[in-house]
């Protein structure tokens, strides 16, 4: 079971879209030849926020209901659905596509919301109001897995928070200019400060520059002095006691900054100190929660303040960073103000910065019931490949925060909650989800939006101050829940399948993303991980290395490959490519795979045109074969036996070095040149051309099936050229005779086969000097090194010869003053004095034996005359 990672409905397929369905179909297709049932059930993930802006954007849709702009948004998904499906098939990707799974099909959408009652249930599911991801150009929470680090050039301030001077108790200071510092690259969360942030354990003290006193920590002194100008005038250490006592006020409000610590100050950049904002930082909130700190965002929805810090009032944060500075300054609060460039969070959607915005959002929670153990314990039994993904995949577990449900947006699943008329509170049980998700199963969603909200709560729910009266609420859930809860609705739904799966395969992204989505559900209701062994590819890049876009307009579309090329092509380059790292693509380097897809189908084309006519009853028994073949019957059970283990392995670009060195190497140069003699002038049924045909046979009826899970068509073509039955992909992998792993005999060829390699290396010499022009026109002289070797070379008499593709081979006792040293041998070629048979185009002394065929060899005349 390779359970499939659903890819957004919205838009044609893309070139990776093609790596990570052409990966899958391989392993599909292999494990297939090796005798398994593989269901593969494709499946998309239909809601979310790019359609619904897609829709959103049409002309009158400002106009439209959300019940109008949830059938748009389905009928977009329905309209890229149906085009992927057909892209897919293209590539040659074979799947249940009559039977698709959609996370917004009926019955999956109530999957959904019956899987988060289950996880309500048990504890998991809160609400709280914290800091999370927030987008103000999509008006939307985001989840970990939906941000992006890119560039971002910020305000970075210094900025004096005054110090009561109560709270001193040094004598010779001036306690009226004593002002602990901060520094930010957020000024504008400044109006939502409430605390500044000491680590417990970092050495404090007030360092006087000019006239004035500066609470920071001893190790960023050196840097402080850096930003001032100058050296530090005296110094009085503070310790944690002191620092406790010490009253901090907010530099342009009128309130308290209370002073707290916490572990996540570091000394890497900055003061020690730590400007808190619990309504707009993680790590703020965390300590704010110890501290008993309000959760305070005097931020809206669009990023623009609120009442909440009048001053500002319907100015973006943004836009605020320079208004801020500008207080700063007339408060005479702020030391040094810098633009800085640095990595910052952006929207994955619409690519705009992000803020960290306190609001009231449904979470999962990550340590109840032990899950977060749970999940580094599953991580340890699973299979990683590439190996990496293991620390990587931990590390994101060990470090992520709480899930973050709920998301502001009308396409996708809702969250079946309600608020009390009356009082405000919140309702929403195991009881009233597992009621709506029945209501859905039984007609659709849209009921949430379309429906009395009474006939969606059972009957007799009261709020605990007594009223009946609710409202809907209208948040959605996060698309990376609807995918991540597909193993359960497929895996358990599907008939032939079962959970957990054997494989998911998905880029390296993923490890934050659908991996950690699918694995938290899993791990909370079933202790176990949704997969045995995850797989992931890396990402595409142009030919230069750079990252594909369409603004750079280095995108290259499969469809572009395809009509060029074909399907086989692209999934030939998939395999060829080492799919753990990052991959490099161009038309230059499909043009070279290209160029290595003709080998390979010359290779067949070979294959097939001289065993057209050549069936099973027909072949010799093994020991009837000559050495040669029973050598390249070796080879060719080596090959099967790896090419099977390297499919196993998922080392899909071994299976392609090993297929392409043995089509170019072990057939083409050796092989197929000695076949050629044989198939074309031997007599039709002698014995040493039947002998080859089996041969050609067994490797065609081999190397088929292990190409057909890269090559499919081209498997299929040759499959159905041979007019065999059935679908090549329905077969299972050719079983090879286990005579033919005959290491003797690969040992003892094998060392003619490094004396080849010499022979041709003293052949190109008088090529170049334009004495021959092929092998068949030199006589060559050799001594062989080893005793051995040249006595077996000796024992095949003129197959030696016909090893080697030359006129003439004269074996000597000893190395002559005129030859060539090399690895096994040395060698002396000349032009042969022989002439030419006009049958076999070797070359011979005795040509013309027979007076009636005075231009042929002997052997030649001997077949003419036999027919």
């Amino acid at each position: 079971i390779l359970h499939d990672g659903p890819p957004y409905a919205n838009g044609h397929i893309h070139t990776g879209h093609a790596l990570n369905k052409i990966l899958k179909d391989i392993i599909i297709k292999h494990k297939t030849m090796q005798g398994f049932r593989v269901p593969y059930v494709p499946g998309w993930d239909c809601h979310g926020l790019p359609i619904e802006l897609n829709v959103t954007k049409e002309p009158g849709s400002k106009n439209k209901t959300t019940a109008e702009i949830r059938e748009g948004c389905r009928a977009n998904a329905e309209m890229f659905v149906d085009i992927q499906m057909e892209e897919f098939k293209r590539l040659g990707v074979l799947a249940d596509y009559e039977h698709p799974y959609l996370t917004m099909s009926k019955d999956y959408e109530a999957d959904i919301v019956d899987i988060f009652g289950k996880l309500f249930k048990e504890g998991y599911i809160y609400r709280s109001k914290k800091p999370i991801y927030w987008c103000p150009n999509c008006v939307t929470a985001l989840a970990e897995a939906e941000v992006e680090y890119g560039s971002h050039t910020s305000d970075a301030v210094y900025v004096k928070f005054p110090v009561d001077e109560s709270s001193i108790s040094i004598n010779e200071i001036d306690k009226s200019k004593t002002f602990v510092v901060i520094w930010t690259t957020t000024p504008w969360t400044l109006p939502a400060n409430l605390a500044v942030c000491f680590h417990p354990e970092f050495q404090y003290g007030i360092f006087k520059f000019g006239d004035e006193y500066y609470v920071l920590a001893k190790g960023l002194l050196e840097q402080m002095e850096k930003v001032i100008g100058s050296q530090a005038q005296g110094e009085w250490p503070l310790d944690t006691a002191a620092i406790e006592g010490l009253k901090v006020n907010h530099p342009f409000i009128s309130r308290e900054s209370k002073v707290i610590f916490g572990g996540h100050v570091t000394l890497e950049q900055g003061t020690g100190i730590v400007h808190t904002a619990p309504g707009h930082g993680h790590d703020d909130y965390i300590a704010g929660l110890r501290y008993g700190l309000e959760v305070f965002c005097p931020v809206d929805d669009n990023g623009c303040f609120t009442d909440d810090y009048a001053p500002m009032k319907g100015v973006n944060v943004f836009d605020a960073n320079g208004k801020i500075i500008e207080i700063l300054k007339e408060k005479n609060v702020l030391i040094l103000s810098e633009k800085i460039e640095h990595s910052y969070p952006h929207c994955w959607r619409c690519r705009k910065p992000l803020i960290f915005r306190a609001t009231e959002q449904w979470f999962l929670n990550i340590d109840h019931n032990g899950l977060r153990q749970k999940c580094l314990q599953a991580v340890d039994k699973t299979r990683w490949v590439p190996s990496w993904g293991e620390s990587r995949f931990r590390g994101m577990a060990e470090s992520r925060p709480d899930w973050c449900l709920s998301r502001q947006r009308s396409w996708g699943v809702p969250i079946p909650s309600f608020r009390c008329e009356r009082c405000g509170s919140n309702l929403m049980t195991a009881e009233s989800i597992e009621y709506f998700a029945k209501l859905a199963r039984e007609k659709n969603l849209d009921i949430w939006y379309a429906d009395d909200v009474k006939s969606l709560i059972p009957e007799g729910t009261k709020c605990s101050c007594g009223s009946e009266d609710f409202v809907k609420e209208y948040d959605i859930l996060d698309v990376w829940f609807d995918s991540g809860v597909s193993h359960f609705a497929v895996l358990d739904k599907r008939a032939g399948h079962r959970w957990p799966a054997d494989s998911y395969l998905e880029g390296s992204d993923q490890h934050r993303g659908w991996f950690q989505s699918s694995i938290w559900p899993a791990l909370a209701l079933r202790d176990a991980a949704p997969f045995g062994t995850v797989i992931t590819h890396g990402f595409l890049l142009d030919d230069t290395g750079k990252a594909m876009s369409k603004s750079l307009g280095n995108v290259i579309p499969p469809e572009k490959i395809i009509s060029q090329y074909g399907s086989d092509i692209l999934r030939l380059w998939v395999s060829s490519e080492d799919y753990r790292n990052d991959m490099r693509i161009g038309m230059d380097m499909i043009k070279q795979v290209a160029d290595s897809y003709r080998r390979i189908r010359n290779t067949f084309k070979f294959l097939i045109g001289n065993i057209s006519d050549f069936s099973e009853k027909d072949m010799l028994p093994y020991n009837e074969l000559e050495s040669i073949d029973k050598w390249m019957l070796h080879k060719l059970y080596e090959l099967s036996r790896k090419i099977i283990e390297h499919y196993e392995n998922y080392e899909f670009h071994m299976v392609y070095r090993r297929l392409m060195n043995f089509c170019a190497v072990e057939l083409s140069s050796i092989y197929f040149d000695i076949s050629k003699d044989i198939l074309y002038v031997e007599a039709k049924n002698s014995k040493k051309r039947l002998a080859n045909l089996t041969v050609l046979r067994e490797i065609n009826e081999s190397l088929a099936r292990l190409v057909s899970p890269i090559l499919a068509f081209t498997a299929e073509e040759i499959w159905k050229f041979l007019s065999k039955p059935g679908s090549v992909h329905m077969q299972t992998y050719y079983t090879l005779n286990e005579a033919y792993n005959n290491p003797e005999v690969e040992e003892g060829v094998g060392k003619v086969v490094d004396i080849i390699k010499d022979v041709l290396k003293a052949l190109e010499i008088i090529r170049k000097e334009g004495k021959i022009k092929l092998p068949q026109e030199a006589d060559v002289r050799i001594f062989i090194k080893d005793e051995l070797v040249r006595g077996l070379c000796i024992s095949m008499g003129d197959d030696f010869r016909r090893f080697l593709q030359i006129a003439k081979a004269v074996l000597t006792n000893e190395k002559k003053s005129e030859m060539a040293d090399y690895d096994c041998s040395s060698v002396s070629a000349a032009r042969t004095t022989g002439k030419k048979c006009i049958r076999c185009w070797n070359y011979y002394d005795n040509l013309g034996s027979d007076s009636e065929h005075p231009e042929l060899c002997p052997r030649c005349t001997d077949v003419v005359k036999s027919l």
